[in-house]
């Protein structure tokens, strides 16, 4: 099972990802994408298996993936302060793999009817989310 996780910026959020992935499901690949170099590194110290950075890594990278997790704004062209390019954003939109979001309303995208949450509570609902993909459970 191959996890992309994707993130830009600090990678911050990539980094607690990965880490509770790595405890959760250490049987699972993590694969770090990030749009920068810094986001890419902290992931790696986190635990990923591989990690890639940049437009194109991403996009060859979200072919091949069977679960994507990261913020929703993933999702949305020039959001992380632009980047996350519309050629991202479209890669990520057309993979074939799960899309595992955290509803993080920094990007101006709002998810209506989902409870206020810490991040870290939204992490721990995604890897909850992951588990039951790779063991074949509905969500």
């Amino acid at each position: 099972m191959k996890i992309a996780v994707i993130d830009g910026q600090g990678g911050g959020i990539g980094r607690s990802i990965v880490e509770r992935l790595k405890a959760a499901v250490p049987e699972a690949e993590v694969l770090a994408l990030g749009t920068n170099a810094t986001a890419t590194d902290r992931m790696l110290k986190a635990g990923a298996d591989e990690g890639a950075t940049g437009e194109n890594a991403i996009v060859h990278n979200v072919k091949n993936a069977d679960i994507i997790t990261g913020v929703i704004a993933i999702l949305n062209a020039n959001a992380l302060m632009g980047e996350l390019s519309p050629r991202i954003a479209e890669a990520i939109g057309a993979s074939p793999a799960a899309k595992v979001l955290l509803p993080i309303n920094r990007c101006g995208i709002y998810v209506v009817s989902v409870r206020e949450a810490p991040l870290s509570a939204h992490i721990d609902n995604a890897v909850a989310v992951i588990r039951s993909l790779i063991a074949g459970k509905s969500v």
